[in-house]
């Protein structure tokens, strides 16, 4: 941001904005939803509410794929509206996918064990058969992992 000003404020923990179709679109985690920011006002249209912790957003067309996550019951969490609204064991993990022309839910992929929290969401456009890769898969033995601390020695541009 060139001029540094804050555009929007007390949002119940913001989370993966972008833009989209000419728009600021951003999670508000700690309620769950999905939002796009009135510029001018500061204030957040609400488009939807989902049945998690939401973080992690990318776009195809008029949908938008939101990652949920459960959220854990811990000092952090306890005070958060979507931990007020929803219980613990109807909070959901996955990727939901809300028409943001309605804000209604189309599809969703729900996590029923393994995995709790998602962090991030990416399209892959034009990928059929995309894998996640667990230890045991062949390909992970020809594969390496940069470590993070090594980012410290790349150059920003």
């Amino acid at each position: 941001m060139e001029s540094n000003q804050v555009i929007s404020r007390g949002l119940s923990m913001p989370h993966s904005p972008r833009w989209h179709e000419g728009k600021l679109w951003v999670l508000e985690s700690g309620k769950g939803s999905i939002g796009v920011v009135d510029l001018p006002g500061g204030r957040v249209e609400t488009i939807a509410t989902l049945p998690g912790f939401t973080r992690g957003l990318d776009f195809f067309g008029p949908y938008a794929f939101v990652g949920l996550s459960q959220v854990r019951e811990s000092a952090l969490s306890s005070g958060i509206p979507l931990a007020q609204k929803i219980p613990l064991e109807e909070r959901a993990c996955g990727v939901w996918v809300v028409d943001t022309r309605n804000g209604q839910t189309v599809a969703f992929l729900r996590f029923q064990s393994g995995v709790r929290e998602i962090f991030a969401v990416q399209i892959l456009p034009g990928m059929r058969w995309p894998e996640i890769l667990t230890e045991e898969s062949p390909v992970v033995a020809e594969s390496f992992l940069l470590p993070d601390a090594a980012m410290g020695d790349v150059k920003s541009p």
